[in-house]
């Protein structure tokens, strides 16, 4: 009877609508036809990718919810927000391309006179229920209703931390457009978004919206918000062309060799947005060597080092444009301390000589403009106690190409 209770008061404090809806009729015969669908869901480019933890699940909540561990998953001070005015963002960027990075995976990208607006999260949790869930670490910069008008809004999947219900039923209220992947769709409609300003896209295909040429573009990663998850809706990154400026926001991926085929055929790019965060590698304050444990999404997320890499096979293996680091900072979801990202990949790029751009939330810059560079992090941090990588040999170092980091040791 009291398991029935907690169940019942968990269903009560459910958002209504929050698992989304199913893809159904002609929208399900088009994910059909799909030629990265088969055996009823949708595959990942390499072949299969494990979406659960490595070992068991109890092992994993050990380590997550450890009381001696979590704590350097927070920060221990206040996230330092800049608070962005709408005087930031009402000027024209003076170079035709501005980003703002909200937190996370959020981005507005002001590109070649347009606003596109990349996984909008403004709610206080990434969850479908009000009372639990991964919590923000720092307030939203600015208000959804003070960012004014979006001339297109882009999802990369449907995992809560990427299509915020109450965000989208907002921006629904708009004359905003949407570019969604494959699927994603009947999540919007079932919130109010009407199908006339859907673009929903399988990989490789495009949309034009204003002057823009949105292409979605493979990734390596799953979908799925309800208890029932059924594979019907894709994940995808996304490319950006504008006339002057391109642009890519990586989404959610695990690391592969797409990111060099994306580079070739729609690269090089002012500006990538590449997720470097809540990569799963973790080490048990016992563990005193640098070689990480069985983790939990390698085959899904990122590391630091491997971001770095993605950034470089875009740009066709040189140092060039601008890497965001996205997908850290904002939520507590994965084993590494808090800071760790934005140091690690710090530590990467430097050794490539590559630029890369440490805003605070809310800061906007422009990438052919004065870059933020400084390590806002380390004043609100605990400690990072491990090296990104495993040392190399000087001689294995040296003979290493001068581009190709050493993602084997990241692991």
């Amino acid at each position: 009877m009291a398991g029935f209770r907690t169940l019942s008061s968990g269903l009560r404090a459910l958002q209504p609508g929050a698992f989304g809806a199913d893809p159904r009729g002609e929208r399900m015969a088009r994910i059909r036809r799909s030629p990265h669908f088969k055996d009823g869901v949708f595959q990942n480019p390499g072949g299969t990718a494990r979406t659960r933890p490595s070992g068991s699940t109890l092992d994993f909540a050990k380590v997550f919810f450890d009381k001696d561990t979590r704590p350097r998953r927070t920060p221990k001070g206040t996230v330092p927000v800049h608070s962005t005015t709408l005087a930031d963002i009402a000027r024209p960027p003076a170079t035709g391309l501005r980003l703002t990075w909200m937190g996370h995976s959020s981005v507005v990208a002001e590109i070649d006179g347009r606003r596109v607006l990349f996984d909008p999260v403004w709610g206080e949790r990434c969850s479908p229920f009000s009372f639990a869930g991964p919590k923000r670490l720092h307030p939203v910069p600015l208000p959804l209703a003070a960012l004014g008008p979006v001339d297109v809004v882009v999802i990369s999947h449907d995992h809560y931390d990427h299509l915020d219900m109450p965000t989208i039923k907002a921006l629904a209220g708009t004359d905003t457009l949407f570019a969604v992947p494959l699927g994603v769709g009947a999540h919007l409609e079932h919130w109010g978004v009407s199908a006339g300003r859907l673009r929903e896209l399988d990989w490789h295909e495009s949309t034009k919206i204003g002057g823009l040429t949105l292409t979605a573009t493979p990734a390596r990663h799953f979908c799925g918000r309800g208890l029932r998850n059924t594979q019907h809706t894709l994940w995808a990154s996304w490319v950006v062309a504008g006339d002057e400026h391109r642009i890519y926001h990586s989404g959610d991926t695990g690391y592969f060799d797409g990111f060099k085929e994306i580079g070739a055929e729609h690269g090089p790019f002012d500006a990538t947005m590449i997720q470097i965060g809540a990569y799963s590698d973790y080490w048990p304050k016992n563990h005193t060597d640098h070689t990480p444990l069985p983790g939990a999404w390698p085959d899904i997320h990122m590391s630091p080092a491997q971001g770095v890499q993605a950034h470089l096979d875009l740009q066709g293996g040189s140092p060039g444009g601008v890497l965001l680091p996205i997908h850290w900072g904002t939520f507590n979801l994965a084993f590494h301390a808090w800071a760790e990202p934005g140091e690690w990949t710090k530590d990467a790029a430097e050794e490539v000589g590559q630029a890369v751009a440490f805003p605070r939330p809310g800061e906007p810059f422009e990438p052919a403009g004065k870059v933020p560079v400084e390590a806002w992090w380390r004043g609100v941090s605990h400690p990072i106690a491990h090296p990104w990588r495993r040392p190399r040999p000087a001689q294995a170092a040296a003979e290493a190409p001068r581009h190709d980091l050493d993602l084997a040791g990241d692991r």
